[in-house]
């Protein structure tokens, strides 16, 4: 079995040492560099050149998903993998849509991770049960959320910045009908503003 060569980008002492022990403690894992920020993993990737990075979000100056095209630049077949304590989907797709290949959520364990390192180095795309069960259900229909024909209409109106005055009159609609879909927009998306609104239809890619 080849030496997976790892490099680690972690700002907490503890958790890096804790990381560093498991992954050289196991055979056919060995961590080639560590980094406590995105710009220090910038800088002397290169010389390293790992077959995974394990990458954490939260860092002090560039944070971890701000860093992936940079770091792909560099290293174009790097695989990257998320390890972060952090498990909304926001993040999570953030990070995908990227070039991250792997999300991995922190403390979990260490037998997971292994795994999730030589799953990514054979070509997979390893997720901890919480995230992966997540990534499902992106793509499932959710009851209750879906918007109509209608309301994804008026829903585009008001990302163009149109009144309810002036959509009523595009729709040959009362601005009392306009009103009550915006309620039901909100009711369905489970917001308060416009602005809620239409960043959760954009982020889903509805508008």
């Amino acid at each position: 079995m080849p030496i997976i060569k790892i490099c680690i980008v972690e700002d907490d002492a503890l958790i890096l040492k804790s990381l560093q022990q498991v992954l050289n403690n196991a055979e056919g894992y060995s961590v080639t560099g560590t980094f406590f920020s995105a710009e220090a993993a910038l800088e002397n990737l290169k010389e390293h050149h790992p077959d995974v990075l394990l990458l954490d979000i939260d860092l002090p100056g560039i944070s971890g998903i701000e860093a992936i095209p940079k770091l792909k630049k560099l290293q174009p077949e790097l695989n990257i993998v998320m390890l972060t304590v952090h498990e909304e989907s926001d993040l999570v797709f953030s990070a995908l849509r990227q070039g991250a290949v792997g999300y991995l959520v922190k403390g979990s364990n260490s037998k997971y991770l292994l795994q999730g390192i030589s799953e990514v180095f054979e070509g997979g795309a390893p997720m901890s049960p919480s995230i992966a069960r997540q990534v499902i259900a992106s793509f499932k229909p959710t009851k209750g959320s879906v918007l109509s024909e209608r309301e994804l209409e008026v829903l585009q109106k008001l990302s163009n910045g149109t009144n309810n005055k002036q959509i009523a009159q595009d729709l040959f609609v009362s601005t009392n009908t306009i009103k009550a879909h915006i309620k039901n927009i909100y009711k369905k998306l489970h917001v308060n503003s416009r602005a809620e609104a239409v960043s959760k239809a954009i982020k889903r890619g509805w508008i």
